[in-house]
């Protein structure tokens, strides 16, 4: 699976039950985050203790559910809880969340810009 710019990633801000697998994880989607997961959007997970996350997407065919471990700590970052059930990352600030980094720290140009097509006069 390859994570590209124009994909959408959604992050769970409230930690899942990681006993739950893909079924599991597309209730989460329906029901907490308001988000269809057969959309092709990129949904991010945490578990409770933060030494994991999960990742699932759907890619037409069927589900990738993605997970890693860290073998020692705990993801010292994760998106805050600003009164909404997720957060909407872009694709450099998921690979700096996943090597365990604060993607809010990260200085990147901004992905889009609006193209207005020139007005002839």
């Amino acid at each position: 699976m390859q994570i590209s710019p124009q994909m959408r990633i959604l992050v769970a801000v409230e930690p899942a039950d990681f006993r739950k697998g893909i079924d599991g994880l597309c209730r989460i989607c329906r029901q907490a985050l308001a988000a269809d997961p057969f959309s092709g959007a990129v949904f991010v997970f945490r578990n409770r203790r933060a030494t994991a996350i999960k990742i699932l997407c759907y890619d037409g065919q069927g589900f990738w559910l993605c997970q890693k471990r860290l073998s020692v700590g705990c993801f010292r970052y994760w998106p805050g809880r600003d009164g909404t059930a997720q957060r909407e990352l872009l694709s450099h600030q998921l690979q700096v969340l996943l090597c365990g980094g604060d993607p809010e720290a990260t200085r990147a140009a901004p992905q889009w810009r609006k193209v207005v097509p020139a007005v002839s006069a």
